[in-house]
């Protein structure tokens, strides 16, 4: 789906009736009663979905799903609203821009850090783990905090590290600044290792300074991962069993994993990637339309010289509304498998949205734990 249909009725006070707002709109009894995003059935298996905003006019901002829908108002009150047609099994991150400001949405209780909120439709499969966040909420930090000057990447960073359940294998969860700030990745590892969805995992949250770069089939982080970081983690006193590293991935965070187990199959033999950017390949990112290249990239031209990955647990996952990343990741699928890996795929309820794949991050680093 390219985007949504907006279906604006402004002529009829049922279009908030409809979705359960009592009052006149704009009133104190309206707001009083405001909970978005507000969905309905459209009679064609999708959503029709209500949002709404207090103030001056505004947009709703959408992750990767769509462009920018324009809010209306309601006959001359405070009251912006726009109600947005969603196909069935989606979860979005969104924000309202209002001016030159980002807001999360007031009226939804779940957001993703202080100026995104998150939809779901009622089909979107339940993500359990992952607590509820509110705009307001301040994720807590690991307590063990490593302070990283890399010789090889250039710079300091600081890495957290976690033993969720007591600690154990080693989850590198790349872009870890947004599991820690954005997504409760922490409270969501430690709750699975409670019920029993995974053994004790040791979390080493690695943040990215310039994803291009880093993330783009490139050595240098790999070496400096292993023979910079990981020694680190080994030095910190949390318990960190390296020889069963996962490595977990989103976007070209995954491209990046899978790279990295097939040219340093010592260091990574797990991994769990959701949504792996498969176009890219050197120069992708520089054209007009990144993923019109070659199906599946630089990635399928090395799987195809037969790699030996008879080692590699890989765990695959893409947003089921990715229909332009669908092709590049088919392709690395069958490849890896026929490269002799032990392959799992998946699709989320979502577009290339991180808000959509917990669920899988939980469930596939669990797999790729054997």
């Amino acid at each position: 789906m390219t985007g949504p249909d907006t279906g604006l009725r402004a002529d009829e006070e049922s279009v908030f009736a409809q979705f359960g707002l009592p009052g006149a709109p704009g009133t104190d009894a309206f707001w009083a009663a405001a909970r978005t995003p507000a969905p309905v059935p459209d009679g064609d298996g999708g959503w029709r979905t209500l949002f709404l905003w207090r103030g001056a006019g505004a947009c709703i901002d959408f992750e990767s799903w769509s462009q920018p829908v324009p809010l209306r108002r309601w006959a001359g009150t405070d009251c912006w609203y726009a109600e947005v047609r969603m196909p069935a099994r989606l979860r979005v991150t969104y924000r309202i821009i209002a001016g030159d400001a980002a807001h999360a949405d007031p009226f939804n209780p779940v957001g993703a850090g202080a100026d995104r909120s998150i939809a779901a439709t009622p089909d979107a499969p339940a993500q359990p783990h992952w607590p509820a966040v509110g705009a307001d909420d301040v994720l807590p930090l690991p307590r063990t905090r490593l302070r990283w000057s890399s010789d090889r990447l250039g710079g300091r960073r600081t890495v957290r590290v976690h033993p969720a359940g007591g600690g154990g294998p080693v989850v590198l969860l790349l872009d870890g600044d947004d599991w820690l700030h954005l997504h409760p990745a922490m409270a969501a590892f430690d709750s699975a290792v409670a019920g029993g969805g995974m053994p004790p995992v040791t979390l080493v949250f690695l943040p990215a300074k310039d994803r291009v770069a880093e993330f783009g089939c490139r050595p240098e982080l790999w070496e400096a991962v292993r023979d910079e970081l990981l020694p680190l983690v080994t030095e910190s006193g949390v318990p960190a069993d390296l020889d069963r590293l996962v490595v977990a991935g989103q976007s070209l965070g995954g491209l990046s994993a899978l790279y990295a187990a097939l040219e340093f199959p010592d260091l990574v033999s797990r991994v769990a990637l959701q949504s792996a950017s498969l176009w890219w390949a050197p120069g992708a990112m520089d054209l007009a339309d990144p993923l019109g290249g070659p199906v599946g990239g630089a990635v399928a031209a090395r799987l195809r010289q037969n790699p030996d990955l008879s080692r590699l647990r890989c765990a695959f996952d893409v947003g089921e509304h990715e229909t332009r990343m669908l092709p590049h990741c088919e392709l690395a699928e069958n490849l890896t498998e026929r490269a002799g890996a032990t392959v799992r795929v998946s699709r989320s309820a979502s577009d290339h949205d991180r808000a959509g794949w917990r669920h899988a991050l939980l469930r596939d680093v669990a797999w790729a734990l054997g």
